[in-house]
C-alpha cells in the first residue's frame, strides 16, 4: 500500500513537472509583486488540484458516457506522456507544454490548466481511480501530497532558480523527463498488452 502510494506521487509529480514549470512560472508573473505572486500561485494550484479530483472522481462515470475504455485511456495517456517526456528530455523553446502567455496575471490559463492540471495529468488520474476504483482515498491522498509538493516547488520558484541556475533547471527538467519516458512506455505496452489479449480471447 505504501508503495503503491509512494509511486502515485512520484508519477504525478513526474506528470505535473514543477521543477520544468518554474521558469515558465517564474517568466509569467515577472511583473507581479513577490507577496501577490505567491497568492496567484496558491490560486492557480488549488483550482489546478480542483480540477484534477473532479477528473478522479468524475472519470469512470466520463468513460462510461463516452464509450472508452480504460485501454484506450491508458493508450491515449502514454502516448501524451511520451509526447511531453521527449520535449523535455530535448528542449523546446516554448517548453513542455507549449506557447504560454508572459503578459499580465495568469488565471486558470495558462497556470492553472494544462502547466499544471494538463492533459496528461488528467488521464493519469481517471487512469489511477479507473483501474482500481477501490483505492480512490489512496489516489486522492496522493494527488493532494503533489499538490503541495508542487506549490511549495513554484512558491519558492524564484530562489530555486537562483540556486541552481539556468543549465540546472534544464538538466533537473530532461532528468525527469527520461523517467517520464520510461513510464510512458510502460504504459503503451500495457495498454497494447491488454488490446492484443482481447483480440486472443
Amino acid at each position: 500500500m505504501a508503495n503503491e502510494f509512494l509511486s502515485a506521487v512520484i508519477l504525478l509529480t513526474l506528470v505535473i513537472d514543477p521543477f520544468g514549470n518554474v521558469p515558465i512560472a517564474n517568466a509569467m508573473l515577472t511583473g507581479v509583486a513577490p507577496a501577490r505572486k505567491r497568492l496567484v500561485i496558491v490560486r492557480e494550484c488549488a483550482i489546478a488540484f480542483a480540477i484534477l479530483l473532479a477528473f478522479m472522481f468524475g472519470g469512470k462515470p466520463f468513460l462510461e458516457a463516452m464509450h472508452l475504455s480504460e485501454t484506450s485511456l491508458s493508450i491515449a495517456g502514454g502516448v501524451i506522456l511520451f509526447m511531453i517526456a521527449i520535449r523535455m528530455v530535448f528542449g523546446h523553446p516554448e517548453g513542455a507544454f507549449g506557447g504560454t502567455s508572459k503578459d499580465g496575471e495568469p488565471f486558470i490559463v495558462p497556470l492553472a490548466i494544462p502547466l499544471i492540471a494538463g492533459p496528461s495529468a488528467m488521464a493519469t488520474v481517471m487512469l489511477m481511480a479507473s483501474r482500481d476504483p477501490g483505492k480512490i482515498g489512496m489516489w486522492a491522498a496522493a494527488v493532494t501530497v503533489t499538490m503541495v509538493l508542487t506549490t511549495l516547488i513554484l512558491a519558492l520558484g524564484d530562489r530555486l532558480q537562483r540556486v541552481l541556475g539556468e543549465r540546472g533547471m534544464t538538466a533537473l527538467e530532461r532528468l525527469m523527463g527520461l523517467i517520464l519516458t520510461a513510464i510512458a512506455v510502460e504504459m503503451l505496452l500495457g495498454g497494447i498488452r491488454v488490446f492484443v489479449g482481447g483480440l486472443k480471447a
